[in-house]
């Protein structure tokens, strides 16, 4: 078992499990319900944090989590089509479906 991911918020540990789970990668999230030992214990011992359960796999999903946290702090964009701005983590405008270009 390796960690792979931590973060305070658990919504985005869930968000790269599931990028993971998607691509064939056995994970598991340790400390999902700690944060309330926060004050017992030192906050960034509450964080929940994701594990790979298989060693080999950890190249490629280092390679994979690097890619949504890049994604993740990249700039919104401008349809071309519509003139809509959308948020960087979207592919595919949400107003008119129309792909990034």
């Amino acid at each position: 078992m390796k960690l792979i991911y931590s973060n305070e918020n658990k919504l985005l540990v869930h968000n790269v499990k599931n990028i993971l789970e998607a691509e064939g990668i056995d994970v598991f999230i340790k400390n999902e319900f700690a944060q309330g030992a926060m004050g017992e214990v030192a906050v960034f011992d509450t964080w929940p944090e994701l594990w790979i359960n298989d060693e080999s796999d950890f190249e490629r999903a280092s390679v994979i989590v690097e890619g949504v946290n890049r994604k993740a702090n990249a700039a919104d964009w401008v349809c071309n089509n519509c003139q809509e701005v959308n948020d960087a983590s979207f592919e595919v405008c949400w107003k008119c479906q129309e792909a990034e270009s």
